[in-house]
């Protein structure tokens, strides 16, 4: 007698191998069943036939634990919600994009790009124009075609493990259609809510007696990150996909080519899109899109540009955070009228008093706004803004509000103009406008008190545990404010040392109001992980002026440690001699950036926090290299004279991707120097070093670009 199939066999009578079969059969079919009835509305099943495939999927993995499956149809709905978010570091980085508000902006792109590759203007520089999603990034792996990890952007390196989640959402394929599969696919978009289904979603939170959400992308970031999946299967959400991160084997030549293929294996694409051969029908597409903005079933703000090619992607590369190929062009922002009540002065970090005006709460682009920024005192006295006056209020890049204008025939009578303090509203110390090289002064007024002012430093602390920073989970500017006001931390170091002082100087932080054992347990946890932090990120949370994200980076890969960044700017206190020089060196710092380290080098008081924080630090590793094992990794290279194949910014990104450090003059440090026609005293200058020269195509042989 033929020996019976498993999907035959009762649940209680399958053994092991039976049941590993029947549930990648049962997996397989749920799977077609649900994109049949979500993705094409073509139901295959009745409701009941359909439910019965899922019980018996269920009763098989309850009598069976061990063998189900990443892509099991369990994980939909019903799962046990996790305790945490686990971290995952993407193999390569999300990147965010650069934002654009004018015309002239994309025409901008458009001639960077072109100068970048050195295409002359009868080269087509095709762009694919695409609706900007106004929703919450995710990456999807795929190993094999079989979905395995997703994971939220995060700092673009590092993000939060919502695998369980994203695999609730209907129109996320567990199993990638095609037989022509990378082995290994990172798909990267949007997840998102259709307004309908949030407007489904606030009806119910009210009638639950909850408060509604602000808008479709909040709801979706928040029901996405649910601990619970069940929550968040129950919201609705969507997954445009429609890019890619790593990726075994390349999609396709071009954007849209890789699109297509995208489609084809079953994710739903950011439509309409379009190919555009020249800026004109670039920014047609925009228009377009501008006017059927409220028609789409889903929000967005914006469109996005990226260059067709992806060989020229590949070229182009990236700058710190952002592609140099692609550009966000936002919508105008929306404004409505308010009532100005207050101005009130907020001190940064850096010292900076910044106006903020306090006002009548307002709807604008449907978020209701009740701050916004007023920049500087030059804007004040050039808007003329009065406290009581009707102002126009707009969130530019629907993101930051600000206020724009005064409706001068609604001001009030007796109104005054508003005069800027001379002193610090914290702290008392004069406030001044400093002088900057060209002999003005600097737009911003800023506090003198430096250290002593309790506002720039707990807003130091801010700073210190930010994303792109320490990036502490469950220490936020919240928590730090609470923590600075008890008297619990002062400065950097005194966050180490929060477990180890907890219940003696102060009260046991499990017995504060909204604290327990367990939420207290995970943050000190947080916070002995990053006793172990890259370089870059510990210059960044220093809070140094003037150095951002980027010039950390140069920094840590120059000095390699922080003790020699200390050392070299405390060398370099005369603002002579051969460090000031080094550092100037360095391609990409600049005078005022140089000035700004070392006067935070210079300063005892900072020293000593540094020292401080040291202690409390167990391992400080510079970021590595781009790459390690090119002929040129760790060299200083120095380009001169002219380029005949490529780019002078296309020259540099390739060095830096390679590992070397390019450098902005010639120096005994110097290993490298590539000559072009036309070059002068770098030339000369590397002669009487006998440093190594090569002309451009002995460069290109070196890293086998030839």
């Amino acid at each position: 007698m033929a020996a019976r199939s498993s999907n035959d066999v009762a649940v209680g009578a399958l053994d092991e191998k039976q049941a590993k079969a029947e549930l990648k059969r049962l997996a397989a079919d749920i799977n077609e069943h649900d994109r049949l009835y979500y993705q094409e509305d073509r139901p295959a099943l009745s409701d009941a036939a359909y439910d019965a495939l899922r019980a018996r999927n269920a009763a098989i993995e309850v009598r069976f634990p061990a063998l189900v499956r990443p892509d099991s149809p369990s994980t939909r709905i019903g799962a046990a919600p996790a305790a945490q978010f686990e971290k995952v570091v993407h193999r390569r980085p999300m990147l965010s994009l650069n934002n654009a508000f004018a015309d002239e902006d994309i025409t901008d792109f458009a001639e960077r790009v072109r100068r970048f590759l050195s295409l002359d203007e009868d080269t087509e520089l095709a762009i694919v124009a695409e609706p900007k999603i106004d929703g919450l990034s995710a990456s999807i792996r795929y190993e094999k075609g079989v979905l395995v990890q997703a994971a939220t952007r995060g700092d673009g390196n590092e993000g939060e493990d919502i695998t369980r989640n994203v695999m609730t959402l209907q129109d996320v394929p567990h199993r990638l259609n095609g037989t022509k599969i990378p082995d290994v696919l990172e798909v990267r978009g949007e997840v998102y809510m259709r307004r309908e289904d949030f407007l489904a979603l606030n009806k119910a939170q009210e009638a639950a007696g909850k408060p509604p959400y602000a808008n479709p992308r909040n709801s979706a970031a928040g029901s996405l990150r649910q601990l619970d999946p069940a929550i968040t299967a129950s919201r609705g959400l969507r997954f445009f996909g429609y890019a890619w991160g790593e990726v075994s084997e390349p999609l396709s030549t071009t954007l849209c080519g890789a699109r297509e293929r995208l489609g084809a294996m079953g994710f739903t694409l950011n439509e309409p899109t379009r190919r555009c051969a020249t800026i004109d029908e670039v920014l047609a597409h925009y228009r377009f899109l501008e006017g059927e903005r409220t028609a789409l079933p889903f929000d967005i703000d914006g469109v996005v540009y990226k260059v067709d090619r992806l060989d020229w992607q590949e070229r182009l590369g990236q700058v710190t955070r952002s592609p140099r190929w692609a550009i966000a062009h936002k919508f105008a922002a929306e404004q409505a009228q308010t009532i100005l009540r207050d101005i009130e002065i907020q001190v940064g970090r850096t010292g900076a008093l910044t106006p903020v005006a306090r006002l009548e709460p307002v709807t604008v682009g449907g978020v209701v706004v009740t701050n916004a920024t007023l920049h500087n005192e030059e804007e004040i006295k050039r808007k003329d803004v009065r406290v009581g006056d009707t102002v126009i209020v707009q969130r530019a890049g629907d993101v930051i509000p600000q206020v724009v204008a005064v409706v001068a025939e609604k001001r009030p009578k007796k109104t005054k103009a508003y005069v800027f303090p001379d002193v610090c509203p914290r702290c008392g110390s004069a406030a001044v406008r400093e002088q900057l090289e060209s002999g003005e002064l600097e737009k911003v007024k800023r506090c003198t008190g430096g250290l002593i002012c309790p506002a720039q430093a707990m807003e130091r602390l801010k700073h210190f545990v930010s994303r792109d920073a320490f990036d502490i989970e469950g220490l936020g500017e919240k928590q730090i404010t609470a923590f600075w006001e008890e008297g619990r931390i002062a400065r950097p170091g005194d966050i180490f040392r929060l477990a180890a002082q907890d219940g003696k100087s102060h009260p046991a932080l499990a017995d504060k109001e909204g604290w327990g054992a367990q939420s207290v347990a995970k943050l000190f946890a947080a916070i002995e992980s990053r006793r172990q932090i890259g370089l870059d990120r510990l210059i960044f949370g220093l809070g140094i002026r003037h150095i951002g994200q980027a010039n950390a980076k140069l920094l840590a890969r120059t000095y390699g440690s922080l003790d020699a960044l200390e050392a070299a700017m405390v060398q370099a206190q005369d603002r002579e001699g051969e460090a000031w020089a080094d550092l100037l060196n360095v391609d990409g710092i600049g005078v005022k950036v140089a000035g700004a380290l070392v006067d935070f080098f210079g300063e005892a008081r900072n020293l000593e926090v540094v020292h401080d924080l040291q202690r409390e630090l167990t391992a400080i590793e510079a970021p590595p290299q781009a790459q390690t094992d090119s002929p040129v990794a760790g060299k200083t290279v120095v380009f001169t004279g002219a380029l005949e194949t490529m780019s002078r910014g296309e020259a540099k990104a390739q060095a830096e991707a390679l590992g070397a450090k390019v450098a902005g003059s010639v120096s005994a440090k110097t290993d490298i120097v590539i000559a072009g026609p036309g070059a002068g005293s770098k030339l000369k200058k590397a002669a009487e070093l006998g440093l190594q020269v090569y002309t451009e195509a002995e460069w290109r042989a070196l890293i086998g670009a030839a």
